[in-house]
Parts: C-alpha cells; structure tokens; sequence
C-alpha cells in the first residue's frame, strides 16, 4: 500500500522538526522505501501502520530510528574526485605556508555519514603533512548516532572499499578484518567522530582551518541554509576555506563568502 498523506506529513513534521532537512512533495517513495526496514523490524504489517503506530503511541527511541533513516546520505570515497584534489593540490600547500609556526591543521567534515569523507581527508594528510611532523586532527560530525559508530569502527566491507578507494590506498592505510576492512591506527587516531545537529550550537568545536559541508545543504530551506553558512563561517578561520557539493553555493544565500576556482572546482573563502 502507499504511503498515506497522513503518514508522510506526519514524517516530514517530525524530519524537519529533529533535523531541519524539508521533505518536499513527491518524496513518498523516498520515504517508503527508507522505513520499510523499520517497519519490517517492528513487525508491522506496512510503513503505514509502522508509522501511524509511532505517531498515536509516541516511542522516542522509534521517531529517532525514522530520523535518522531519513537523514542518511550517500557517501563515498574521495567523492567526485576533484574536491579533494583541490584539498591536496592547492588548499593543503598554501596552508603549509600559512601554518608555519604552529605545524598544525584542524578539518571539519560536517556531514560525515559512516566516515569515508573524514578518513579520505585523512589519507590525504597522511601522506602530506602528517609524515613531515605537523599535527593534523579531522572532526567528523553528523545527525545520525547509528552511521558515527559505523564511523568510529572504521571498518568496511569489500564492497565498500571498492566505491571510489584506490587499491594502492587501501593496501597501505588498510588491515584486512575477516571478510571486511579496518582503517589502520595511525589513520583512526587523527579522526574523531561525534553527533552534531547542523542546526545546533558550533561553539564546543572550536575552529577549523578546512570545512566540508558537502550534499547537505540541499535538503534545508533558505533561512537554515543562511543560518548555518553563518555559523561555519564563525567556526572557520579567517583564511580558511569551505567546500560545498557541486550543486551547492553561497550566492543568493549568503554575501559574506567570496568564492575561489581552483581548476574546476569552487571554493569558497570567509570574506575580510
């Protein structure tokens, strides 16, 4: 059965209202398909009746389950490529130089999903600034508590090493576990993951020489977007830089970002 208006209003309410992100109409099958598992799991006969059962009997633990099924993104290695290119190539070595005197970085991966953002950024340190003796510290954050632990556990399946890690990477950062792979120490010891509503407080994290806010921004309306363009801007230095997914930009949102083209890539920079 499909899902009903009533569920699926019920669903986008309770969505932005936990995380900000807007489910537009003509996303009930996205919603479907994401809580059939859910539902499944909980022994009701469909979606409809999983989620009519949450909304007239309130289950805390049931309506975090539905947020966070809604609010897992897709997530690869190296993702499209070009933007961490941009970070090795040109974003790290002028940092180098700028960085001197402290031989330090901080990065902010703030939608980490199950981790493979954080730990891409950390093989790309590794290999460049870490093996020279600077101290390098990357803070993956997202909404969901279930994908950080899979984050936290850096392990992943064949199948998941294969979407986008180079074979050489993973035969050098990489440990064979069973059937699966573990990110090796050093790596691990560079990232730590916690839980951050975008919509929240930045303040407990300090401040960041790189942010990646990609493929999030997409699902809030415009005064979220602005809000949290605003809030990243704080939490970045004043030279640092910011990089969107390809389909997102600071124009028409928020003015006080000045935007780089570094090859193909935009970047965007917190202006003075």
């Amino acid at each position: 059965m499909a899902l009903t208006p009533t569920a699926f209003d019920w669903v986008c309410t309770l969505v932005r209202k936990e995380s900000a992100i807007v489910l537009e109409k003509g996303k009930e099958y996205l919603v479907e398909s994401r809580l059939v598992p859910l539902a499944r799991a909980a022994g009701a006969a469909d979606v409809n009746a999983y989620v009519d059962g949450v909304r007239l009997r309130p289950d805390r633990r049931a309506q975090t389950a539905i947020v966070e099924a809604l609010t897992t993104n897709e997530t690869s290695w190296y993702r499209d490529g070009a933007p961490f290119q941009a970070f090795s190539t040109t974003v790290v070595p002028a940092l180098k130089q700028s960085r001197a005197s402290t031989r330090s970085l901080r990065i902010w991966s703030a939608a980490s999903s199950t981790g493979q953002e954080a730990y891409s950024l950390a093989i790309s340190l590794q290999d460049s600034v870490v093996a020279e003796g600077w101290r390098a510290e990357i803070i993956g954050t997202d909404i969901s508590t279930e994908v950080l632990e899979k984050a936290k556990a850096g392990t992943y399946s064949q199948l998941e090493v294969n979407r986008g890690l180079p074979a050489p990477l993973l035969v050098r950062h990489f440990t064979r576990a069973g059937m699966n792979w573990q990110v090796n120490q050093n790596l691990r010891q560079m990232v730590r993951f916690q839980q951050l509503n975008l919509t929240s407080s930045y303040a407990a994290l300090g401040q960041f020489d790189v942010v990646f806010l990609r493929n999030v921004l997409i699902y809030f309306d415009l005064a979220t977007k602005r809000d949290i363009l605003t809030r990243v801007r704080r939490a970045l230095r004043p030279d640092g830089y910011l990089f969107l997914g390809g389909a997102e930009t600071t124009l028409g949102v928020d003015d006080n970002w000045e935007r780089q083209l570094i090859g193909r890539v935009s970047v965007h920079r917190p202006k003075n």
